[in-house]
C-alpha cells in the first residue's frame, strides 16, 4: 500500500516540457534530487514522514500536552487538597508556570514540525506535484502530512502549488500544394524517397520493439461499491445502545409504577435493539470484505505504476484507505 506515489517517474518523464520544468524546480531551490526517480522519491518521503512524526508524538510533546492539563485542573483540584488551605501560592499558584512550560513546549514542537515541513526537498516535491497537474498528468493522491494536515486537521498548512494549465498548441496541416507534373526530376526525387525509406526500413528491422505502457488495472464492482458504502453506517451500535436502555427504563418504571406498559416497552425495543445489532454486524462484514477488495485494487495500481504505468487520481474513499493502511504499516 505504501509503494504507490503520488505520481510515478514515468510518467513525469513523458513530457519533455514537464521534465524541463521539473529540472528547474531543483536548480531553483538549490535540490540536486531526481523526483523521477521512484525509489529514491519513495525513500525521500519515508524518511520525512518518519521525521515528521517523532515530531508529532515525541517528548516534547507529551511534556507540552501533561502540563497544559495539569494547568487547567490544577485550579480545580488545588484547594481541594487540606494541605493547601489557606495558601492560594500553592492551590492556584503553579498553575501559572505549568501553563507556560506548556505554551513554550507546544510552540517549539509546532517549529520543528513546520521546518521539517518546509525541508527544500518537500517542497520541490509539491511543486512538482503541481506542475504534473498543470501539465495534465494525473496525481494518484497527496498524503496528508506532506501538505501538513497532521497537525492542522483538514486545513492544509503548505498545499500544493496551483499553476496555470498548460495547453499545447495544435499544428495545423499544411495546405495542399499543386500536383507536378511527373519528370526526371520528379522520378529522381521518387527515387530518393524510396531509397530513404528502404535504408530506414532495414535499420529499424533489428532494432528491439517498442514495449507497450502496462494497462491499468480495471476498477472491480467491489470496489465501487466500497466507495459508495465507506462513509455509511456506523449509527447501529449507538441506537442498539439506546433501544437497550429504552427497555431497561421500561422495565424499572414498570416495577416502580406497577404499569404493564414498561413491559410492553422492553419487549418492542430489546429485540429491536438486537436486530440493530445484527444488521450493523452484517454490514461490517460486507465492507470489510469490500475493504480488502479496494485494498488489493490499491496494491495492483501500485504495481501497475512501478511498471511504468500512469495511473489516474485516486476516489476520496480510497485516499482515505490508503492513509489509513500507511498508518498501520507505520504502527
Amino acid at each position: 500500500m505504501t509503494g504507490l506515489l503520488p505520481v510515478s517517474g514515468a510518467a513525469l518523464s513523458a513530457d519533455a516540457r514537464l521534465l524541463s520544468a521539473i529540472r528547474e524546480v531543483g536548480a531553483r531551490r538549490g535540490v540536486d534530487f531526481d523526483y523521477t526517480d521512484d525509489a529514491a522519491t519513495a525513500e525521500l518521503l519515508a524518511r520525512h514522514r518518519r521525521t515528521l512524526s517523532a515530531a508529532e508524538h515525541g517528548p516534547l510533546m507529551w511534556l507540552g500536552s501533561l502540563a497544559l492539563v495539569a494547568a487547567i485542573v490544577w485550579p480545580f483540584l488545588g484547594h481541594a487538597v487540606p494541605a493547601f488551605e489557606g495558601r492560594p501560592e500553592l492551590a492556584f499558584g503553579p498553575a501559572g508556570p505549568l501553563f507556560v512550560v506548556a505554551v513554550a513546549s507546544l510552540v517549539v514542537v509546532r517549529r520543528r514540525w513546520k521546518r521539517e515541513l518546509l525541508h527544500p526537498r518537500l517542497a520541490g516535491y509539491r511543486e512538482v506535484l503541481g506542475l504534473a497537474r498543470a501539465h495534465g498528468v494525473p496525481v494518484t493522491h497527496v498524503p496528508g502530512w506532506l501538505v501538513g494536515r497532521s497537525l492542522s486537521g483538514d486545513r492544509e498548512t503548505v498545499p500544493v502549488p496551483a499553476y496555470a494549465e498548460v495547453t499545447y498548441a495544435e499544428v495545423e496541416p499544411l495546405p495542399a500544394g499543386p500536383t507536378l507534373p511527373a519528370g526526371p526530376a520528379s522520378s529522381e526525387g521518387t527515387d530518393k524517397t524510396t531509397k530513404t525509406e528502404e535504408a530506414a526500413r532495414k535499420a529499424t528491422e533489428g532494432a528491439a520493439p517498442t514495449t507497450p505502457p502496462p494497462a491499468i488495472p480495471s476498477k472491480p464492482a467491489s470496489v465501487a461499491s466500497y466507495e459508495a458504502m465507506a462513509d455509511e453506517g456506523g449509527w447501529h451500535d449507538e441506537a442498539g445502545c439506546l433501544l437497550l436502555f429504552v427497555g431497561i427504563g421500561g422495565v424499572a418504571w414498570a416495577f416502580s409504577e406497577e404499569n404493564p406498559l414498561g413491559y410492553l416497552a422492553a419487549v418492542l425495543a430489546v429485540p429491536l435493539a438486537i436486530t440493530t445489532w445484527l444488521a450493523g454486524a452484517r454490514q461490517g462484514r460486507e465492507r470489510q470484505r469490500l475493504r480488502e477488495a479496494a485494498v488489493e485494487y490499491v496494491r495492483a495500481l501500485s504495481a501497475a505504476q512501478s511498471a511504468g504505468a500512469a495511473v489516474p487520481e485516486l476516489s476520496p474513499a480510497l485516499r482515505k484507505l490508503l492513509e489509513e493502511e500507511a498508518e498501520k504499516v507505520r504502527g
